[in-house]
């Protein structure tokens, strides 16, 4: 899982064109939104768009999405419980 979580951590990066983050400077347990990362509403859509595109897993529930990208682990634990691909 360790591998899935860099990756995510590259993928997100440059999904959301964050230039001036590195994979190393995102805590595995920190939130995404708010006070962790700060991602917004809009970052979200992209990351919805990046689980349905690099990993086929289809979020049809908005609010299952909070509890997904809480944090880059529960979101690789999602994933990994979840990928069709």
């Amino acid at each position: 899982m360790e591998d899935l979580v860099l990756e995510l951590k590259n993928e997100i990066i440059e999904a959301l064109n964050l230039e001036d983050v590195k994979p190393e400077d995102i805590n595995d347990d920190d939130p995404l939104f708010g006070s962790g990362l700060g991602l917004d509403s809009i970052d979200a859509l992209e990351l919805i768009v990046l689980l349905e595109r690099k990993y086929g897993i289809k979020l049809k529930d908005p609010n299952k999405g909070k509890e997904v990208f809480k944090s880059i682990n529960v979101m690789a634990k999602f994933i990994t419980e979840n990928r069709t691909k």
